[in-house]
């Protein structure tokens, strides 16, 4: 196990994601935050309050997404309960910060987007990853913002642990075969 991520340099990455959005989204009156269930409302809920707290608007929209059903793999084996999705204001025609936990495949995000459109048809998406594991994509997705990116390899994985869930702020990169 490898410590990509400790809490000091965490919440370091947490301000420069907040700061980089209020720098391309000064107002956030068109713009919204959507995490996605379910371990990336943890990241959303944190950039959430730091937007607020960087820009001075209270009044940002911020969401939960949940994806169970839009999964390409929801009719395997894997039972999966479906989280609450919280959007309790239009989409249309807005900016929407989609927001997870790590990019790997790119699949999440493509579910994402499916249930997206559900809420209605936004200006722009734009995707907000803590990690991204480059060179691992099944799909054409890429993030707009970026904690940290590595370089990983099929028998690897990473884990974010967040206080809220784990009691803990980090990131590690886990060899499953060890």
């Amino acid at each position: 196990m490898k410590t990509l991520l400790d809490s000091t340099r965490m919440n370091i990455t947490l301000q420069r994601l907040a700061h980089q959005l209020v720098e391309d989204h000064p107002s956030f009156t068109d713009t919204v935050i959507i995490g996605i269930q379910p371990r990336g409302i943890y990241l959303s809920d944190r950039i959430a309050a730091m937007v607020k707290k960087i820009s001075g608007n209270k009044q940002i929209d911020y969401g939960h997404l949940d994806i169970t059903f839009y999964r390409d793999d929801v009719h395997t084996s894997n039972i999966q309960v479906p989280k609450h999705t919280n959007i309790n204001f239009s989409i249309e025609g807005r900016n929407v910060i989609l927001v997870d936990d790590v990019l790997y495949t790119g699949r999440t995000i493509r579910s994402a987007m499916d249930a997206l459109i559900d809420f209605g048809r936004p200006k722009k998406v734009e995707l907000l990853t803590l990690i991204d594991r480059r060179f691992s994509r099944e799909l054409p997705v890429q993030p707009d913002y970026v904690g940290f990116a590595v370089d990983t390899i099929l028998t690897q994985k990473v884990k974010v642990y967040w206080q809220e869930k784990d009691d803990k702020d980090e990131v590690v990169l886990i060899d499953k075969d060890k």
